[in-house]
């Protein structure tokens, strides 16, 4: 009987070797933990620069708003949810809630409006727009503290340049206390914040209307569109998203509002222009009282947290929904 000799397939120089298959798949799982190590690298400085300054310090606030603490040893008295039931019953802090919502109002009617139609103004060729862009944006650059060191002069009663102007041109009736008068605070503390960071907002809009291709008002101007039916029906819904985000920020600030206000009223008259942080910087720093200062951050905390998030699952999600669309569009 003659019997065939078959060779081993797996005889030779290569027995043993993984298949092609295997080995790349080994190869793109040995760069792909190169690459996670190499960006891990990267942001741990970063991280741990932000758990050390931001997150250790909100959760040490979290815990001593459980305790009534003067900030001298560790917390030890030890008081549940007392503090956070104080600020319902703490007049001040229910105005500073008050007063927070009047801030955002003026803001969203006033402010943004302003700055709105300087940016759309400044859209145009006009001669001097750069420079006119400029001097309206320069505010925006100065410290909130020498802002704040500015209007308390200008503002001063009887002795400040508002009061000297409108003395000037025969109008020195309408001067007044401004800051000192609980009835002008903050109206006088509005127009402050409004010069202070319209520039800011108006430098978002003209980016924002910067990117609007110029295709789409020649096409409204040549079906006969005037200047209102374009600006509504062309460049406010395609500003939308910058629109948005103006609004967003303009809350959260308005929330946070705290140096502006303690260099030029520090919370006077008999807490008639106190925001949260003005409330909770004199209960922490100046009454000793840091366990119920810790509570107020909290609220804060909490308030801007919940704004945020309803903020993003209503209102930007079709902007976020499009961003997320763009990047696995371009990464296909």
């Amino acid at each position: 009987m003659t019997s065939t000799y078959l060779p081993d397939k797996r005889s030779g120089p290569d027995a043993g070797a993984p298949p092609p298959a295997a080995e790349a798949a080994r190869g793109r799982g040995r760069r792909r933990t190169r690459h996670w190590l190499t960006a891990v690298a990267f942001q741990a400085p970063a991280l741990v620069l932000f758990g050390v300054l931001v997150l250790l310090p909100m959760l040490f606030a979290l815990y001593a708003s459980f305790f009534r603490w003067g900030g001298f040893g560790m917390p030890e008295d030890y008081t549940g949810l007392d503090n956070f039931t104080r600020l319902l019953d703490d007049p001040v802090f229910l105005g500073d809630l008050w007063r927070c919502l009047v801030l955002v109002v003026f803001s969203l009617v006033v402010q943004l409006p302003f700055a709105l139609a300087l940016a759309v103004a400044l859209n145009q060729r006009i001669r001097g727009r750069a420079v006119y862009r400029m001097l309206f944006f320069a505010p925006y650059i100065l410290s909130e503290a020498i802002t704040g060191v500015l209007f308390a002069m200008i503002f001063a009663p009887d002795q400040g340049l508002a009061d000297h102007v409108l003395g000037a041109v025969g109008l020195d009736g309408l001067g007044g206390e401004w800051f000192a008068d609980p009835s002008t605070v903050m109206a006088t503390l509005f127009l402050v914040m409004t010069w202070k960071y319209f520039g800011f907002h108006m430098m978002l809009y003209l980016a924002g209307l910067q990117s609007i291709p110029a295709e789409l008002t020649e096409a409204a101007l040549i079906d006969g569109a005037g200047p209102w039916q374009r600006f509504r029906h062309v460049t406010l819904p395609l500003l939308a998203p910058t629109l948005r985000i103006s609004v967003f920020l303009s809350v959260i600030g308005s929330v946070q509002l705290f140096d502006l206000v303690w260099v030029t009223t520090a919370g006077g008259p008999d807490h008639h222009s106190e925001t949260m942080a003005v409330t909770m910087f004199q209960y922490g720093f100046k009454r000793y009282q840091v366990g119920y200062a810790s509570a107020i951050s909290v609220a804060m905390f909490a308030i801007s947290l919940v704004f945020a998030l309803a903020y993003q699952r209503f209102v930007l999600r079709r902007d976020l929904e499009g961003a997320t669309t763009t990047l696995r569009g371009g990464g296909s």
